[in-house]
C-alpha cells in the first residue's frame, strides 16, 4: 500500500471539507443570518449594550452581495420592524433601528409625540428619558417634520428617542442598504465589564438569551 498516496487522499478530504465548509459560512453570512452585536444605547429599553442578535437577511429577498440590488423580493420592510442596515453616512458602518416611516408616509413629530400621514400613531416602544422637550429651533429631537418619505426608501429612530442618533439627523434609509431584521437574542452581557474578569463572565444576562426581538 502507498502510504504517501494514502496521506494525501486523506489530506485532500480534509481539504475539501474545509473548502466547503467556508463557503457554506460565508453563503449563510451573506444570503441568510448574520451576528451583530449591540456598541450603544439607542435602542435602549429594547436592545442593551452588550447584545449579541441573530439578522434574518433573506425576509426581505435575496440581494446581491455589495450592491444590496434585490434580485428575488420576498416582502418589504413593515412599520415596527427593527432592522440592520448601511448607515448613510458611512455605509462602512451598520446601524441597527426601528421602522417608523414607509414610503409615501408623511412623518412628523409634534413635542415628542409621532404623527404618520397626519393622526397621531400608537408608538408603543418609544422611550424617553428626559420630560424636557426641546423646541424646533433648538434640536429637531422633539419636534421634526413633516418629511415624505421617498419610494426607495424608509425612515428609520431608535427606541431610545432621547439619545439616538436616527432618521431625524441623517435623513432616510434607502432600502437597498438595509441588511435585514433582527429577530433573536442569542447572548447578552456587560460590556462595561473587563473582557475575561470574572465580572464579564457574572454580567452574564441570562434572561435575555433566546429572547425574540420585537
Amino acid at each position: 500500500m502507498n502510504t504517501n498516496k494514502q496521506k494525501k487522499s486523506v489530506l485532500r478530504e480534509y481539504a475539501e471539507a474545509f473548502i466547503i465548509a467556508v463557503l457554506l459560512a460565508l453563503f449563510i453570512r451573506t444570503f441568510v443570518v448574520q451576528a451583530f452585536k449591540i456598541p450603544s444605547g439607542s435602542m435602549i429599553p429594547t436592545l442593551k449594550i452588550g447584545d449579541h442578535l441573530l439578522v434574518n437577511k433573506f425576509i426581505y429577498g435575496l440581494k446581491m452581495p455589495f450592491t444590496g440590488t434585490t434580485l428575488i423580493p420576498w416582502k418589504a420592510p413593515s412599520r415596527g420592524d427593527v432592522v440592520v442596515f448601511r448607515y448613510p453616512k458611512d455605509r462602512k458602518v451598520d446601524y441597527i433601528k426601528r421602522v417608523i416611516g414607509l414610503p409615501g408616509d408623511n412623518v412628523e413629530i409634534k413635542n415628542k409625540v409621532l404623527f404618520i400621514n397626519g393622526q397621531k400613531v400608537d408608538d408603543p416602544h418609544a422611550h424617553f428619558a428626559s420630560d424636557v422637550i426641546l423646541s424646533r429651533n433648538a434640536s429637531v429631537r422633539d419636534n421634526f417634520g413633516p418629511v415624505m418619505v421617498p419610494n426607495d426608501s424608509i425612515f428609520a429612530m431608535g427606541d431610545n428617542r432621547d439619545n439616538s442618533s436616527d432618521g431625524r439627523f441623517w435623513g432616510f434609509v434607502k432600502q437597498e442598504d438595509i441588511l435585514g431584521k433582527a429577530f433573536i437574542l442569542y447572548w447578552s452581557w456587560d460590556l462595561e465589564k473587563p473582557l475575561f474578569s470574572v465580572a464579564r463572565f457574572t454580567s452574564v444576562r441570562w434572561s435575555r438569551i433566546g429572547d425574540i426581538i420585537h
